[in-house]
């Protein structure tokens, strides 16, 4: 069975969002097990804990991803921004494993201007620092980008080199589909497709994917604009989305879309139109 979600709001409980992929008709999801938006967050209860695995385990839906907040910087050389972000990071690989969450997206961050290398070793430092203090299984997905300026995660290679430098089984890759694009790799036709699979599997390995994201992009080739659009609707388009749902380890992988809501589709309508494009 193909698995296709959407993110959904924990509005109100964790366990609420199970019933929100339920009746988007969902076969995986994505969630923040907190507020994305500042550093402070409740903790978890056990009450709540139970009340979301309960929920889940009912609603037969898996698996289930978790995104990483959007203030962390494990690239920054802020200290205080850094440290901060180190204790989210670890925060949040537990919350993962006390709610049953096998996946955690983390975007690789921003050095801020003072180089990718040097970037590149605070983030690596920090995620190894997080993984001390958070044993356990919920493996790490660094999501590509759309490259923008100063942002690391833009290129495939960047990507491998975090990798070569953390612990393989606690990390993997999500790949964005709209950042892809942004960043320069095409996915319009069945040709652009197949090359831009073949770099990635050259340069990170196609074995290391574990989550898409679905989503096609309102800037150009190259544009380094991320800004998502309706599956079909964007520069991407509906040939370039066909062909990558045939690719047996696209098909095989958790399919999130992260897609607008508005008056011409909502996330029920993206779903299906990825089960369309993807002829399930």
């Amino acid at each position: 069975m193909l698995r296709v979600g959407c993110h959904v709001s924990i509005a109100k409980s964790l366990a609420a969002a199970v019933g929100r992929a339920v009746e988007r008709e969902c076969t995986t999801f994505q969630i923040f097990s907190r507020n994305p938006r500042g550093w402070r967050f409740k903790p978890l209860t056990d009450e709540g804990i139970s009340a979301f695995r309960d929920a889940l385990e009912g609603s037969g839906i898996a698996p289930v991803v978790d995104h990483m907040p959007y203030l962390p910087n494990l690239a920054s050389p802020k200290e205080e921004v850094y440290q901060k972000s180190v204790t989210t990071l670890a925060s949040e690989l537990g919350r993962c494993e006390a709610l049953g969450i096998p996946y955690l997206v983390m975007h690789l961050g921003s050095h801020l201007g003072t180089g990718i290398e040097g970037g590149r070793r605070r983030l690596v430092a920090g995620v190894l620092r997080a993984f001390e203090e958070a044993e356990g299984e919920t493996l790490l997905l660094l999501e590509n980008t759309a490259g923008t300026k100063n942002s690391l995660g833009g290129t495939f290679e960047e990507i491998r080199a975090v990798l070569d430098a953390l612990p393989e089984a606690r990390t993997a890759v999500c790949f964005d589909t709209c950042h892809a694009f942004a960043a320069g790799y095409d996915l319009r036709t069945a040709a652009a497709v197949g090359e831009t699979l073949d770099t990635f599997d050259d340069a990170v390995g196609l074995d290391r994917l574990r989550v898409v994201h679905c989503n096609d992009s309102k800037g150009p080739l190259g544009s380094h604009l991320d800004r998502h659009e309706h599956i079909g609707m964007g520069a991407i388009g509906e040939e370039g989305f066909r062909t990558f749902f045939s690719v047996p380890a696209v098909r095989r992988l958790p399919l999130i879309c992260e897609t607008p809501v508005d008056e011409r589709r909502d996330d029920a309508g993206n779903i299906r139109v990825v089960r369309e494009l993807a002829r399930e």
